[in-house]
């Protein structure tokens, strides 16, 4: 299989530069003299460029960008020996999480191919994944645990483009995710900081709200699903921008339109079922449906993809189990969009998900000064993994439950009940 090279596609430069300057100045509000690492598809050199332009003009230190090439990790599932597929590029990693433990902000561009991998052999593609998650979890307990700024934001590059509009032409389906990708980041905006500034407004808003309740339990009813999901002890509702342990504020996601925090690991009981597919690794997972008891998945079922949802879960112990459960309202701007955007920043901003495998330590009250231990005794998850997948919809009721279990609601029909 080849990875083809082809000319620029028609993309708003203007909307893109905004798009830089938000990732700068609203996603990372990255500090004069902070370093900052950057990853993106080799495709993404437009975006990259942009962003290191404005990350100087607010005075970074070192920019440096490393490139993911899609026709170099067909080469190495096409032709590498087996025991590649056991290997990582640890030294890396490490590298990353020593830039992060003095201080380096992260920064990760999304446009990778959805299904780059999905002709490749489910095994070699997980035991690579199981490889590159446990070399990278040092540096990702750094993100995870919110101790540096750090943001994703994204570039609509040809595969992407054509796995979300295979009917059109390369360059209209390009445009027409350019400016998907620019509507939902709030880009198309006549003043983007401004929009995001009212956004973070509503999300703080809503996170207060939550917080206020204390609930210590959520329960979702709907077409298959009844799910009642413990919330962590003491734990606390985030969403928008957030204060990082380096005293930074920034927004990790641009797009965002969730509320989120930490589930018990061991309280979550019922059966859920999926809303929306799941695309992972060159996989879609769809109509998802799984069976909780005493926190852990007991049973898990796809239409498609199912073989590879349960080597998912086979991951390790913590990813049977929840580490994050986010509400979303039906009407958000990418769920009203309409578009499966096969790509879990954009898709998890259409619905209420839950996420299997670590949780962020963020989401407990004085977070940033528990230890893993600590984290672990409120109920918090770990795992080398973190997946999110849908299980919202206009047909899903949420009520908040407290102690006695009296219940408030929540969502009504996927919108705030409030």
């Amino acid at each position: 299989m080849t990875v083809e090279t082809r000319l620029p596609h028609p993309i708003d430069l203007k909307a893109l530069e905004k798009l830089a300057e938000v990732a700068v100045h609203v996603g990372l509000n990255l500090a004069e003299g902070q370093d900052l690492v950057m990853t993106a598809p080799i495709e993404a050199q437009p975006l990259t460029r942009l962003i290191t332009r404005h990350a100087y003009r607010a005075g970074a230190g070192v920019v440096t960008t490393i490139f993911a090439d899609p026709q170099a990790t067909l080469e190495r599932f096409e032709n590498a020996h087996d025991a590649s597929f056991d290997k990582a590029a640890n030294w890396l990693y490490e590298g990353m999480g020593m830039a992060y433990a003095r201080g380096a902000a992260r920064l990760a561009i999304a446009g990778d191919d959805p299904m780059l991998l999905a002709a490749q052999d489910p095994e070699k593609v997980s035991r690579a994944n199981r490889a590159n998650s446990t070399a990278y979890k040092p540096a990702l307990e750094k993100i995870a645990g919110f101790d540096i700024n750090w943001n994703i934001v994204s570039y609509p590059s040809l595969a992407w483009a054509k796995t979300v509009f295979p009917d059109d032409p390369d360059a209209m389906a390009v445009a027409k995710l350019a400016k998907a990708i620019f509507a939902a980041s709030r880009v198309d905006r006549p003043d983007p900081i401004a929009a995001w500034k009212e956004h973070n407004d509503n999300l703080h808003a809503r996170s207060a709200w939550l917080n206020g309740k204390r609930f210590s339990a959520l329960r979702y009813q709907g077409p298959g699903t009844d799910l009642t999901i413990g919330l962590a002890d003491e734990h606390e509702w985030s969403g928008g921008a957030s204060m990082a342990k380096n005293g930074i504020i920034c927004n990790p996601n641009i797009p965002t339109e969730e509320v989120f925090t930490t589930p018990h690991r061991l309280r979550v009981e019922g059966h859920v079922s999926s809303t929306k597919p799941l695309s992972h690794q060159g996989t879609l997972i769809d109509d998802i449906r799984v069976q909780f008891e005493g926190g852990r998945i007991v049973h898990a079922a796809a239409a498609k993809g199912g073989d590879v949802l349960n080597k998912v879960l086979d991951t390790d112990e913590g990813a049977r189990r929840l580490g994050e459960v986010a509400l979303v309202p039906h009407s958000s701007p990418i769920s009203a969009s309409g578009i499966l955007f096969y790509n879990t920043l954009f898709d998890e901003n259409a619905s209420c998900h839950i996420a299997l495998g670590q949780c962020y330590s963020k989401c407990f009250i004085d977070g940033d000064k528990l230890s893993a231990d600590e984290i672990a005794a409120r109920g918090g998850n770990s795992s080398l993994i973190h997946i999110d997948w849908m299980i919202g919809s206009d047909k899903i009721d949420i009520d908040g439950l407290d102690a006695d279990g009296n219940a408030t609601p929540v969502m009504r029909g996927g919108e705030w009940a409030d």
